[in-house]
């Protein structure tokens, strides 16, 4: 990738090396319990996270999905999701970064040219950051795209507009999605600052405030011919890209929850008062507040354990992506995606639910974990995973191959 790497220079140490699964959790504990610190306040002053973005780099967290043979730990996709779960506990924005470098990099496992798995598994080691121009508004479907990548000597130039950039505003590298002159969806791997990308910060959603989910504009952007991945390729035969992309997404949602669910603990104990027909002196001691408290534990309980069998299912097909380990990992983090997303709104609903009208405080902000469940949980409808994963076991009809499964 000679072309590609004389337009990059690195501007940060080299990412810490981590070496095992138990490693990365302990990093994403520690990294979380400083990130949950300032959260709140980062959310109501939409203070972008910079800082915590380049600790994310340093930790080496980065690089845990990078295939061994190319000097990765090749981190278990259980783990994987629990990770993506620790730092969206501790901020859902955060958390829902690298939801994007890791759906890259999968996409580059599995259809990159050595060339470029050398070179891209090599800078995300060394903690680069991987953001996405993916998605468009004003087109039919969300699986539309106007953005066209046109040859132009011995590259390429791409024109177009995208919207929800996760990520974008803090990448070193963007992957820019858009269509050849055949119509086949393709990924370009360009540096950030690439003459003609214009990046606008104008992500203006309710909730996860802080992603970063803006606008990139790009006019007449040249991109070297060994840059672009055929993207198309992976949706054509039985992979895994569409399943890693969704078990981030649900470790998200299961991380508010967590969140949530913690938030309603601790105001139950220290602030909320007993209902007056309850006889209790505290409203930790009602009996039906106990239950509900109850109810919402072993939900949250049944989707970690969801993730974790799902994630096992995408090991599984990884190493041997037959058709039908494929579907079998993407019936199983469907039916994972399904449980997150419902308990991440139960979970932040019954907050205010069981804490009162106290808790609805602005100062407070205790919302925050509403309005990111449901902006959150808006990415990919839960209704169509309830259809495919029933047509499947109904009718025997196979899940359709797109990066939303």
């Amino acid at each position: 990738m000679g072309t590609v790497s004389q337009l990059h220079e690195r501007t940060r140490p080299l990412a810490h090396r981590i070496q095992s699964d138990e490693e990365a959790l302990e990093i994403a504990r520690s990294l979380a319990a400083n990130f949950a610190q300032k959260a709140s306040d980062r959310d109501i002053n939409r203070v972008l996270p910079y800082d915590e973005l380049e600790a994310l780099s340093q930790s080496g967290l980065l690089g845990i999905t990078t295939p061994a043979e190319y000097d990765g730990l090749d981190i278990s996709n259980s783990v994987l999701a629990e990770v993506v779960a620790i730092l969206a506990e501790a901020d859902p924005s955060i958390g829902q970064m690298p939801q994007s470098h890791f759906y890259i990099l999968e996409a580059l496992r599995i259809d990159g040219s050595e060339e470029q798995k050398n070179f891209f598994f090599a800078r995300a080691l060394a903690g680069d950051r991987f953001g996405n121009a993916f998605s468009e508004i004003g087109t039919k479907t969300a699986g539309q795209y106007d953005t066209r990548l046109t040859p132009d000597g011995l590259g390429h130039r791409i024109n177009g507009r995208k919207f929800y950039s996760t990520g974008v505003l803090f990448a070193d590298w963007i992957a820019i999605f858009a269509l050849n002159a055949r119509d086949e969806l393709t990924m370009s791997l360009v540096p950030h600052g690439t003459e003609g990308i214009q990046v606008i910060d104008d992500w203006d959603g309710f909730g996860q405030r802080t992603s970063g989910s803006g606008t990139t504009i790009l006019h007449n952007v040249y991109v070297n011919a060994d840059a672009v991945v055929s993207h198309h390729k992976g949706f054509e035969r039985a992979t895994t890209i569409g399943s890693v992309g969704q078990i981030i997404h649900a470790g998200i949602d299961l991380g508010i929850a967590r969140a949530a669910f913690a938030e309603t603990v601790e105001f139950v104990k220290t602030n909320a008062r007993p209902w007056m027909d309850s006889g209790v002196e505290r409203a930790a001691d009602d009996p039906l507040t106990i239950a509900r408290i109850g109810q919402i534990a072993i939900r949250i309980e049944a989707a970690a354990a969801m993730l974790e069998r799902a994630g096992k299912k995408i090991d599984v097909a990884q190493v041997s992506p037959t058709e039908d380990h494929v579907i079998e990992a993407t019936i199983a983090v469907a039916a994972a995606k399904t449980l997150t997303t419902e308990i991440a709104i139960e979970a932040s609903n019954t907050l205010f639910e069981l804490a009162g009208t106290s808790s609805t405080r602005i100062g407070l902000n205790l919302d925050r974990h509403w309005r990111n469940a449901r902006t959150h949980t808006l990415h990919d409808p839960v209704r169509w995973k309830y259809h495919i994963v029933g047509n499947y076991h109904l009718n025997g009809i196979a899940p359709p191959k797109n990066w939303t499964l």
